[in-house]
């Protein structure tokens, strides 16, 4: 009689036998039937306890990490490093990379594929000005040589996963664009986000679909459309005038958590459910909770971080609350206030005031002072 056969032994860093390994993960989404819709990279937001609660309530099909800062002397960040090792969710994630020196993005490229990473992703899109005064982000669409020479370097060193870029179409216009998008082909990359603004637009007016759409006609790759989708209405909308092969939401899960599985419902029967004001009281509760650090916890400055998720919540609600929220100090304070405006059963939108429509050129010039949604100009970045 035969022996049995052994059973198969998996190294402490591989997935177990018939799982897809990380860098199979991103193509196999994209083989699937249904556009792939993804969490957005927002700084200092989307980090390991909001991916668990974003997990929580349906989550997208893949996680974006906030950005690696890189540059000569830089070491991966170790907090976002955890959303790669610790990640909760079952669902692939992408790390991205932000910097302008070709040696030491390639050194944090090679380092992260090392870890279970879907995908390395190049930001070329962060509006903050502390950022683009860098040449990094969206700086570097003024210096089309330089983001040349990234995606060369870049090609080169992602090996073993997909290399992707996340971009917005220019700085102050979209006078380069086309000759952006024959950069991307050129260098193969294997997946494009296109956020449908400028730099210099910031998040102030629509975006541009009609920009994303050149994209999906001119690129090889598949395309992902970024910016302002905030319903499953506006979903459809923007996926029937691009053509984009899926969606990446980043500030409207924030507002709404249940965005993505309301999209998916959507598709499926044509409608979708609104969430209760005390389903998103929960969700706050939740939020505050899952953010709360384990060691060195102060209220003040915890009630000061749910304020960067509650200047999007609370679009849409009365505008006591948010005058409220930013004025709390305290847990009792601002708990007071969401169930002033949360603790009941009438469901709740949850979708943003309109913006105005795109002018000629991409809006106002310059360092682009305060935001609409009452964040700092160097806050957080979709």
């Amino acid at each position: 009689m035969d022996a049995p056969p052994a059973a198969e032994v998996c190294p402490p860093d591989a997935p177990p036998p018939g799982s897809p390994s990380p860098g199979r993960a991103l193509g196999d989404l994209l083989a699937r039937p249904g556009p792939v819709l993804a969490l957005a990279p927002m700084q200092d937001v989307t980090d390991l306890p909001f991916w668990g609660v974003l997990a929580r309530r349906g989550g997208p099909d893949v996680y974006w990490t906030e950005y690696f800062r890189v540059h000569g002397t830089s070491t991966l960040d170790a907090h976002i490093l955890r959303s790669l090792v610790e990640n909760p969710t079952g669902r692939p994630a992408i790390a991205q990379l932000i910097g302008n020196d070709p040696v030491a993005m390639t050194r944090a490229a090679v380092e992260l594929q090392r870890h279970p990473v879907a995908a390395v992703d190049l930001n070329l899109g962060c509006p903050a000005p502390v950022v683009y005064r860098k040449c990094a982000g969206g700086g570097l669409l003024r210096e089309p040589h330089r983001i040349d020479a990234l995606l060369g370097a870049l090609r080169q060193a992602v090996t073993t996963v997909p290399f992707t870029v996340k971009t917005r179409v220019g700085f102050a216009d979209d006078s380069g664009w086309d000759a952006l998008l024959e950069l991307f082909a050129r260098h193969r990359i294997d997946l494009l986000t296109v956020h449908g603004r400028t730099v210099v637009g910031m998040y102030r007016t629509e975006v541009r679909t009609d920009w994303i759409a050149r994209a999906v006609q001119a690129m090889p790759c598949p395309v992902l459309a970024n910016g302002n989708v905030h319903s499953p209405a506006r979903a459809e909308q923007v996926l029937g005038e691009t053509g984009a092969r899926g969606l990446m939401i980043g500030r409207g899960c924030i507002r709404n958590p249940w965005l993505f599985d309301q999209i998916r419902h959507h598709r499926l029967t044509g409608s979708w459910r609104l969430p209760s004001g005390r389903e998103v009281l929960d969700y706050v509760t939740d939020l505050y909770e899952s953010t709360r650090p384990s060691a060195g916890f102060r209220e003040r400055l915890q009630v000061e971080k749910m304020k960067k998720y509650m200047n999007f919540i609370a679009e849409g609600v009365h505008p006591d609350f948010l005058h409220r929220i930013r004025r709390a100090a305290t847990r009792q304070e601002f708990f007071a206030c969401c169930r002033d405006h949360l603790d009941h059963e009438a469901p709740m939108p949850l979708v943003p005031p309109p913006l105005p429509a795109h002018a000629a050129g991409s809006g106002p010039t310059g360092d682009a002072g305060d935001r609409p949604d009452g964040l700092p100009a160097d806050g957080p970045a979709q």
